[in-house]
C-alpha cells in the first residue's frame, strides 16, 4: 500500500510539472515556465522572476520531473548541526532545477556562457553590496540599481552615467511585504570559477568571473535563492544542502572554539613575543583554545622566533593558529610570511611544518577575487591542510559557498566588513551598529563569519555601540573559529560574570532560530548549545527601540541577562521577558539553562 501511495504521489507531481507548474515538497512554492525563464511563487504570490535562466538553446523551457531529493547530513560547526531539507528535482535538457521547502537551486549541466537574469523591480527593498574582490562592504537599504559607488572599496564598474553596476553575493531582497529572497551561489569545484551580478537597470545578470574552458565538473556552481519569511531565510542551510558531502575521512581533529587575536588592538602585535604572551595568558584565563598570531611573525624582534611564540603557547596548554599571505591578491608592500603556499612542493612543506611544531591551523589571508586560480587554490589549501591536520580560516577572500561542509577543516572565512574596519577608516563607527544589525539577515545566512566580535575598547577609531551590543555580536554571528580581538586588560577588566560567558562562549550550536528584527533596524537570533540557549539581540538604531521576544519555545530553567547598564546590568530574572527595552545601538543576551529537575524536556521542531 506504501509503495502505491508514493508511486501516487509521483506520478502527482511528473503531472504537475508537465502542466507547467513545479513544487516544493511543502507545497508553498511554486515554480512556472515563462518563456526562457521562470516565476517563482511563494503561498502563490509571485516573489521572483527569472527572464532567462541557464544556457537556453532557443527553446522553451520544458521541465520534466526527474527526482525526489533529500538532503540529510551532520556538520561539525554552522547554524545548525543536523541539517535537513527536501526538494522536488526537474529537469529540461541540461538545466537541472531543485524546488527546496525553503527556495530553489538550479545548474546548467553544460558548458557555455551562462544567460540566468534576475530581475528586481525597481521599488523593490534591497540590501545588497558593492563588489570588491574581499566582500567587505555593506548592505544599505535601498529601493533603486542607480546607486553611486561607495569609495575605498577598490574600482567599481560603473554604467555610462556613473552607477555601480556589479554587486556581490548574497543579495537579499523584499518583493513583498514579510516575504523575503536572498540570491546566492553554492558548490564551487575544481575548473569553476564564482560569479557575482552585473545590471543593467531592473535586470541583474549572473556572470561568471571567467568562462572556464573544459572545466572538469561538466556544470555550473548552483545558482540558488532562499525564499519565504525572514525565519526561513535565517534558518536556511541551502548553501550546504547543495553542496559536495564531506570528503574528509577522519575529522576527528577538527574542532571549533574560541581565539585570542592581536592585529585588532595592537597592529604589528605579531612582531613582539611579548604581546604574543600576553594573548597566550588571555586565553588560559578565559578558558580559550586558541591563540592566533598574526602577520609579520617572520619578522619577530627581540631575538626570538616563531617557534619561541608556539612554544610558550603549547607549554600553557593554548593551541596556536598563525597566519600565511596567499600571495596572490596584496603582495607588494604586504605583510608576510609571504610565498610559502604557492607550490604544492612548499605548501606541503609549511604544512608538515606546522603538524610537527604543534600548529592547529592557518589564516590565509589576500586573495585577488573569484577567478578559477583562486577556487582551484583555495580548495588545493584546504585538501593539503587536511592532510595536515589544519584548521582553515580563509581572510581577504571570497564568501562561502559550502565548501565548510565538503571541507569542514575550514571553519570561517571574513568576507565581510567587520570589526576589523575600526583600525582602517573613521566612518565604519557611525555604519557599524546598523551594519551589525542587517548581517544576520545577509552574510552571515550563507556561513560562517570572521567579524571578530565583542570589542569593548576602542581601536584605532572609536566605536560607539554599547557593552550589550557587542557582547551579542559573539552569540549573533556564527563562526566555527570566534575570535576576541580586543585588548586582554580590557576583557579581564569586565566583570567576572562577562568573562565567565566568554569562557563558555560555543562556537558550535545545534540549531538557530530567528526570533524578532528588520535588516538595519533590530536582529534577535536564539541559540541552542546541548540543552543550554542564548539569545541575543542588538538594536541597529539611534533611537532606543522596545525589542520583541517571542520565547514560548525556550525551555524552564535559570535566566541570566546581560544588558546595559553603567556600563553593564547583569541580572537573573525569575521568568524570560518577553520584551526588552534596549538603548540607541544597545544590545543583550539572554541565557538559559533547563532546570535539571525537567530532564527530557522536549526540544521544539523548527517550523
Amino acid at each position: 500500500m506504501r509503495r502505491l501511495c508514493v508511486g501516487l504521489v509521483l506520478s502527482a507531481v511528473a503531472m504537475a510539472a508537465m502542466a507547467g507548474t513545479l513544487k516544493s515538497p511543502n507545497g508553498k512554492l511554486t515554480v512556472k515556465v515563462k518563456g526562457h525563464g521562470l516565476v517563482v511563487s511563494y503561498q502563490r504570490q509571485p516573489v521572483l522572476e527569472m527572464p532567462s535562466v541557464g544556457m537556453p538553446d532557443g527553446s522553451c523551457l520544458n521541465f520534466v520531473f526527474s527526482q525526489e531529493v533529500t538532503a540529510d547530513y551532520t556538520m561539525l560547526a554552522g547554524k545548525r548541526l543536523h541539517c535537513t531539507n527536501e526538494a522536488n528535482e526537474y529537469k529540461s535538457g541540461a538545466l537541472v532545477l531543485r524546488v527546496f521547502n525553503d527556495g530553489i537551486a538550479f545548474r546548467s549541466e553544460t558548458q557555455g556562457q551562462e544567460q540566468t537574469v534576475y530581475r528586481i523591480p525597481e521599488g523593490t527593498k534591497r540590501w545588497i553590496q558593492q563588489w570588491n574582490d574581499a566582500y567587505e562592504g555593506i548592505f544599505p537599504l535601498q529601493t533603486t540599481s542607480k546607486v553611486k559607488p561607495e569609495s575605498g572599496l577598490g574600482r567599481p564598474s560603473l554604467t555610462p552615467d556613473g552607477y555601480n553596476c556589479r554587486w556581490g553575493y548574497p543579495a537579499l531582497i523584499e518583493p513583498r511585504n514579510g516575504v523575503f529572497v536572498l540570491l546566492s551561489e553554492a558548490n564551487i569545484e575544481k575548473g569553476q570559477s564564482a560569479s557575482c551580478l552585473y545590471n543593467d537597470g531592473e535586470l541583474f545578470r549572473v556572470v561568471a568571473d571567467e568562462t572556464v574552458a573544459g572545466q572538469s565538473s561538466g556544470h555550473t556552481p548552483w545558482r540558488i535563492a532562499i525564499i519565504g519569511t525572514l525565519a526561513d531565510v535565517v534558518q536556511s542551510t541551502l548553501v550546504t544542502d547543495v553542496a559536495e558531502p564531506c570528503r574528509l575521512q577522519d575529522v576527528s581533529w577538527i574542532h571549533p572554539g574560541v581565539v585570542s587575536w592581536i592585529y585588532w588592538a595592537y597592529n604589528h602585535g605579531s612582531k613582539d613575543y611579548q604581546i604574543i604572551k600576553k594573548y597566550v595568558d588571555m586565553a588560559v584565563t578565559l578558558n580559550l583554545p586558541y591563540v592566533l598570531i598574526d602577520a609579520e611573525w617572520d619578522e619577530m624582534r627581540d631575538g626570538k622566533t616563531i617557534d619561541d611564540a608556539i612554544g610558550y603557547a603549547r607549554q600553557k596548554g593554548v593551541r596556536p593558529l598563525i597566519w600565511y599571505n596567499s600571495s596572490v591578491g596584496w603582495v607588494e608592500g604586504a605583510p608576510g610570511p609571504k610565498f610559502r603556499l604557492n607550490k604544492p612542493e612548499d605548501r606541503e612543506r609549511e604544512f608538515a611544518w606546522c603538524e610537527k611544531m604543534g600548529v592547529a591551523g592557518v589564516k590565509i589571508d589576500f586573495f585577488s577575487g573569484d577567478s578559477q586560480k583562486n577556487m582551484d587554490y583555495c580548495i588545493d589549501l584546504l585538501e593539503c591542510a587536511a592532510r595536515h591536520h589544519l584548521l582553515v580560516n580563509f581572510h581577504g577572500a571570497t564568501i562561502p559557498r559550502g565548501w565548510q561542509r565538503t571541507y569542514p577543516n575550514l571553519l570561517s572565512t571574513e568576507g565581510v566588513y567587520g570589526a576589523e574596519w575600526y583600525n582602517n577608516v573613521p566612518h565604519f563607527t557611525k555604519k557599524a551598529a546598523s551594519h551589525n544589525a542587517t548581517l544576520p539577515f545577509t552574510r552571515n545566512v550563507i556561513g560562517p563569519m570572521d567579524y571578530t566580535p565583542c570589542t569593548f575598547s576602542d581601536s584605532q577609531h572609536p566605536h560607539i555601540t554599547s557593552n550589550g551590543h557587542e557582547l551579542a555580536l559573539t552569540v549573533l554571528y556564527e563562526s566555527g573559529l570566534q575570535h576576541l580581538a580586543d585588548k586582554p586588560e580590557s576583557y579581564l577588566s569586565q566583570p567576572v560574570e562577562v568573562q565567565q560567558f566568554l569562557a563558555h562562549l560555543p562556537t558550535v550550536w545545534d540549531e538557530t532560530r530567528f526570533v524578532s528584527g528588520y535588516p538595519g533596524e533590530c536582529a534577535v537570533l536564539a541559540r541552542r548549545s546541548g540543552k543550554k540557549w542564548y539569545v541575543a539581540g542588538i538594536n541597529g538604531c539611534d533611537e532606543t527601540q522596545t525589542l520583541q521576544l517571542p520565547l514560548a519555545f525556550l525551555p524552564k530553567g535559570s535566566v541570566t541577562l546581560y544588558t546595559d547598564g553603567t556600563p553593564w546590568s547583569i541580572t537573573y530574572p525569575m521568568a524570560i521577558p518577553s520584551e526588552i527595552v534596549c538603548k540607541p545601538r544597545g544590545g543583550f543576551v539572554i541565557v538559559v539553562e533547563p532546570d535539571s529537575r525537567c530532564a527530557g524536556y522536549n526540544l521544539p521542531v523548527n517550523q
